[in-house]
């Protein structure tokens, strides 16, 4: 894979910070842009932007068709086996939320059971107790090794008859651990349970598809795999989507509307109430074309080495402790070094004109479980280089010798 040509894509990669040539290695919260997503966004605003679905003129033709090409580029991209059972939403928080508010309301009652890892994103524990709170069910949590990978025989003994779903992270944000949803999705259904899997932080750095996986629904958001904020998508299966109600009543998501009675628009518009974000679709849908572009494979090949030489680089320093050490891990590397409390590492590092993330990563069951206030954490995208490994090893000693 040419790096070097990778970044000459994304204009930002060009600027400096504090004087110093930018190290962006907070990839897992959010990741650059290429031109191509850039210029695709411009594209659509300076030369057809019009509302989508309803309207009869050539602009609405034009911006309806690049909405649609977008749905179609997704579900490709995911394997899934039609484009109604792909749902533009805000981002996988919304999409959990969406699930959880339309899936539960038809689905979950008091006594049943939803079952979650330690291991989540706050985004895919809320939705599921707010919908406890409201129906009477209860959370299950599963617990998580010193290494950082699911306790599996504590999953199974969780599942029951009562279990109605289990809501699970296909890779971790706060640990880079790569859950095995093959399994998981498999010993669920056993169990008669449906699966959602957040995807936010796997469709970057591996090939998905969602029919081999075999799970009911999988969200993700755009601003992670290289496409603009604002704009997500759930996959659902048909047989879910038909039989869950509305999340949310608007325009574009009816049949028919009158005082007596409103008819509800077929899949996937029934779930897609207003205005959508046309423009950050057809972003999502130049950012998906780009990586196929460069291809998964290639990039998860470079990821890889980013990490091996990573987690090599950053054991070498004495004081440093990596958080999570999985068997199957993505490109993200969490860590504490001692005497240096995390923040004043982030805000010293940026100093040097290298960005990273610090603090719990809105996934606090996670510190509380290895008895840490928050870690450090570096994550890796395609554009990284092991120089900018080297940088951040490097900044990490000069933060050591400042704080001594």
């Amino acid at each position: 894979m040419d790096v070097a040509r990778i970044r000459r894509d994304f204009p930002i990669l060009k600027r400096k910070v504090r004087g110093r040539p930018l190290v962006y290695l907070d990839n897992a919260a959010t990741t650059q842009k290429p031109a191509a997503v850039i210029e695709a966004i411009r594209d659509y605003y300076s030369r057809y932007n019009a509302n989508i679905h309803r309207g009869v003129h050539q602009l609405s033709e034009q911006a309806t068709d690049g909405f649609e090409k977008s749905r179609e580029l997704i579900r490709s991209f995911l394997g899934a086996g039609e484009t109604r059972e792909i749902v533009f939403v805000r981002g996988a928080t919304e999409g959990i939320n969406l699930v959880a508010q339309s899936l539960g309301r038809k689905f979950v009652s008091k006594g049943d059971e939803i079952v979650v890892t330690t291991m989540e994103h706050h985004s895919n524990i809320v939705p599921w107790q707010m919908l406890c709170e409201g129906t009477g069910a209860v959370l299950r949590v599963v617990p998580i090794s010193d290494r950082g990978e699911l306790e599996l025989d504590s999953f199974d003994r969780l599942l029951s008859s009562k279990t109605r779903l289990v809501a699970v992270t296909h890779v971790s944000n706060a640990l880079g651990t790569v859950n095995p949803i093959d399994v998981i999705v498999r010993h669920a259904h056993s169990a008669g349970a449906a699966v959602l899997v957040d995807g936010a932080q796997a469709v970057p750095h591996m090939k998905v598809d969602v029919k081999s996986l075999d799970c009911d629904f999988y969200v993700f958001s755009s601003h992670k795999v290289y496409g603009p904020t604002g704009i997500g998508v759930v996959y659902g299966k048909r047989r879910w989507l038909e039989e869950m109600p509305p999340y949310q009543g608007g325009g574009d998501m009816i049949a028919s509307v009158t005082f007596e009675k409103t008819l509800y628009n077929r899949l996937p518009y029934k779930f897609e109430a207003g205005t959508p974000d046309i423009a950050g679709a057809i972003g999502l849908g130049a950012a998906l074309e780009y990586v196929n572009h460069i291809g998964l494979g290639a990039i998860a090949r470079h990821e890889t080495d980013l990490l091996i030489h990573a987690a090599e680089s950053l054991e070498e320093i004495d004081g440093v402790r990596l958080i999570g050490k999985a068997a199957e891990r993505a490109a993200v590397v969490s860590f504490v070094v001692d005497g240096v409390h995390p923040h004043d590492l982030g805000t010293f590092l940026d100093q040097e004109g290298i960005a990273i993330r610090t603090g719990h990563h809105c996934a606090q069951p996670v510190m509380q479980r290895y008895g840490i206030p928050a870690t450090a954490r570096a994550s890796f995208g395609m554009y990284n280089t092991k120089s900018e490994v080297d940088a951040l090893a490097k900044g990490i000693r000069k933060a050591q010798e400042f704080f001594a």
